[in-house]
C-alpha cells in the first residue's frame, strides 16, 4: 500500500491500493482495434491518479468454456495502483464496452505483489526451463 499526497490548499493523503484487473477482449477484433482498447484502458488508469505497476499481454486464448458463442479471446492483464472508488468508474467503462466479454478486477496483498514480482523476474518453472536449454545442446 503506497501513500499519495495531492498538492492543494490542504495536504490530504491519499492511499493507493494494489490491484490487477484481467480482461478478455472479444477475438474478432483486428489488430489496430486491440492495441486502441488497450491504450484506452491504460490511459484511464493514468488519468484518474493511478500508477501503472505491470502490464502483459497474454494474445489470443482458448477459453475454458464458450462466451458469446465464442471459443477463444485475447487476454489482457493490468497491475496497478489506485484509489478504491476508481474500481467502480474503471468497472463501469468495462460494462459499457461491448469489445469486453469478461474481466475480474483482483485487491493485492503484500503476499502477491511478492509473487507478481518474483513471476516477473522470472524465478518460476527455472527448471524446466534449464532441462530445455539442455535438450537444446
Amino acid at each position: 500500500m503506497a501513500t499519495k499526497t495531492t498538492k492543494s490548499k490542504k495536504k490530504e493523503n491519499v492511499v493507493l491500493q494494489d490491484y490487477e484487473s484481467v480482461i478478455i477482449f472479444t477475438p474478432v477484433l483486428s489488430e489496430d482495434q486491440l492495441k486502441d482498447a488497450v491504450a484506452k484502458y491504460r490511459n484511464i488508469i493514468t488519468e484518474n491518479g493511478g500508477e501503472l505497476v505491470h502490464e502483459e499481454n497474454w494474445g489470443l486464448t482458448k477459453l475454458a468454456y464458450p462466451i458469446q458463442k465464442k471459443n477463444t479471446g485475447f487476454y489482457h492483464i493490468y497491475e496497478y495502483r489506485s484509489t478504491t472508488s476508481f474500481i467502480s468508474t474503471f468497472e463501469l467503462a468495462f460494462r459499457r464496452d461491448e469489445r469486453i466479454m469478461r474481466f475480474l478486477t483482483s485487491s493485492l496483498d503484500k503476499h502477491a505483489l511478492v509473487f507478481n514480482q518474483r513471476k516477473r523476474n522470472g524465478e518460476f518453472n527455472q527448471k524446466k526451463n534449464n532441462k530445455q536449454q539442455e535438450a537444446k545442446k
